[in-house]
């Protein structure tokens, strides 16, 4: 049997799932731009209530804000640890999407900008790119017309084959530079 615990923390929603032998048995998530520390060990518990033998964490990289990804990457990479399980970074875009045959996956970045990459037959082509959402050409799927469920709300799709083809990262997905700059930099 295999159990995976896919966080994500990429967005202000806080999603967590539990994927057994390849089928949701359970998703839940929390809306709350600054209550990730709070909300993964929340849904965390309710997930291992329902199964606790874990055997892979799946992890949203990015791209988002620092303060959340920092939440859900940690937590992730401690509770793999503490299991002595695999963990597996993904690119949170790689999980919207679509039945168009090319299309653009984006989320909010604030800032009135989006976090956006480009997708042919469900592979990423480029990016993920921070932009205002006029720069970025092609259509932009960021609900109606598009399978949105980011890396954790898998339960409205109903073929998770696809996630065959995300692609690991090792490294957090921060496209901005640090709105905190030393004194000697300003």
């Amino acid at each position: 049997m295999s159990a995976q615990l896919a966080i994500d923390t990429s967005t202000s929603r806080t999603s967590v799932a539990l994927i057994v032998d390849g089928a949701v048995k359970w998703s839940e998530f929390e809306d709350g731009s600054t209550a990730h520390a709070e909300a993964v060990p929340r849904l965390v518990k309710k997930a291992l209530e329902i199964e606790n033998s874990i055997t892979q964490v799946i992890v949203g990289m990015g791209p988002g804000p620092y303060t959340g990804l920092r939440a859900g990457i940690s937590f992730a990479q401690a509770f793999a640890w503490a299991r002595k399980i695999e963990l597996r970074g993904v690119c949170s875009l790689d999980a919207i999407v679509s039945e168009a045959p090319e299309y653009v996956a984006a989320t909010d970045a604030r800032r009135k900008e989006i976090y956006w990459a480009s997708y042919k037959d469900g592979r990423r082509v480029d990016g993920p790119h921070v932009n205002l959402p006029a720069e970025v050409d092609g259509k932009v799927f960021v609900g109606e017309g598009a399978h949105k469920y980011g890396l954790c709300d898998v339960a409205t799709y109903p073929d998770l084959s696809h996630f065959a083809y995300l692609s690991p990262v090792d490294q957090p997905m921060y496209l901005r530079r640090p709105d905190a700059v030393p004194t000697s930099e300003r």
